[in-house]
């Protein structure tokens, strides 16, 4: 088990696996680019943004499964994630026939992407047990299951050349087939499941969360669509592929580091923290040095000239890799709003942005660093208090013993 593996391996372990991830997602839409039409491709992408949306259900059931087994041990987690599946349903039932006749989107696929959705939600309870657990490997292997049954089906048929809906339809298939898969990998046969569940209140918290998260680190390229001229926003969309590197480059640390933050160990906060800071620097100086290959790797010769904005992007998402590890410790510590401040930096930013700032690529690129520096402190105060709080009623708590 990764419990006893060291940590380095489980490190390298989940690495890869976020790496398998990540590549089949870029696979899908370069490979759409290829087979489908105009028309198709436009809608494989609208489907995947509406179903990486949803998806943040999955990762909300997920955190608050690992928090909740890291505390409490194998407490009874399928009530909630029931309800969070039927949660789920009951929203795409409402929003996918709308988005149909708004969005102009092939009913029939439109259901099979709710279908893979429905899959990867119900995964995220099995993917939370064994992250609670601290069992590693097999969480490794159980993040590659879920990207193969999110991704698989789809790249096997848009490979083959079955068009949009055929397509879809495997990932369908794929994406519940790896349901049992994952029942299989987080089975601790001999160890007993009792107690209290775990309350649906945490799922809803850890969720908006995770939402809160997704909304501020892409409130940027959603501004840069509305308010610049088409070429500066396909020159801006190529930037925030830096944030995104340098926001998600570090996650194993977070994911890894969840387990002991429910435990209250402030050690693995600080060293989190460390070792997430010390990753953005590395990417904003290599980002400040090698502009020009970082933006045409990311998008080619055309936006080498770009170079010079580079560390700015990488910048921004450096800032949100540590505002996504105070949160996640924030969730952990079971906080009431851990999301309050992200909500707050992202009206504010919307606002600066629409009133203030020059509509330009580095006008909206520094206000998006601005916002995450904001985001930082902000999430940043709060854990302070909270801990500084804590010590406290430690503190109190001993004192009032040694009295006694």
């Amino acid at each position: 088990m990764a419990k006893n593996s060291g940590i380095g391996t489980a490190g390298l372990a989940v690495t890869g696996a976020g790496v398998l991830a990540n590549g089949l997602a870029y696979v899908v839409p370069v490979l759409g680019a290829r087979q489908l039409t105009a028309a198709h491709l436009s809608a494989l992408a609208t489907l995947l943004a509406m179903t990486a949306i949803a998806g943040v259900a999955s990762t909300g059931l997920q955190i608050a499964v690992a928090v909740h087994r890291a505390r409490s041990g194998p407490l009874p987690t399928a009530r909630s994630a029931l309800w969070t599946v039927l949660g789920t349903v009951g929203a795409l039932l409402v929003v996918m026939p709308i988005a149909v006749v708004v969005l102009r989107l092939p009913a029939v696929a439109t259901a099979l992407a709710a279908v893979s959705t429905v899959g990867v939600v119900a995964a995220g309870r099995w993917l939370g047990e064994m992250q609670g657990d601290q069992r590693f490997l097999p969480l490794a292997a159980g993040i590659a299951v879920v990207a193969g049954g999110r991704y698989g089906g789809v790249v096997l048929g848009l490979a083959a050349g079955l068009g949009l809906t055929l397509s879809l339809l495997l990932g369908a298939v794929t994406a519940i087939l790896a349901l049992p898969v994952l029942h299989l990998l987080a089975r601790r046969p001999g160890v007993p499941v009792r107690g209290e569940g775990l309350p649906l209140r945490a799922v809803l918290t850890a969720g908006g969360a995770t939402l809160a998260m997704l909304v501020v680190s892409y409130a940027d390229l959603l501004l840069a669509r509305r308010f610049l001229p088409p070429d500066a926003s396909g020159a801006y969309a190529v930037g925030t592929v830096l944030t995104k590197g340098a926001l998600w480059a570090p996650q194993v640390v977070t994911i890894l580091a969840l387990p002991r933050l429910a435990q209250g160990n402030r050690r693995t906060l600080r060293l989190g923290l460390l070792v997430v800071g010390a990753c953005g620097v590395l990417l904003v100086t290599a980002s400040a040095l090698a502009g020009g290959l970082a933006f045409g790797l990311a998008g080619g010769a055309d936006y080498v000239d770009m170079g010079r904005y580079a560390w700015i992007f990488a910048a921004t998402g450096a800032c949100y890799g540590l505002v996504f590890m105070l949160v996640n410790a924030q969730v952990a510590a079971e906080a009431r709003w851990p999301s309050a401040p992200l909500w707050a930096v992202t009206v504010l930013f919307f606002l600066v942005t629409w009133l203030v700032l020059p509509h330009t690529v580095p006008g909206i690129a520094a206000g998006a660093l601005g916002a995450a520096m904001l985001a930082l402190a902000a999430t940043g105060v709060l854990v302070a208090v909270r801990v500084r709080t804590s010590v406290t009623e430690v503190r109190s708590s001993h004192d009032s013993l040694s009295v006694e």
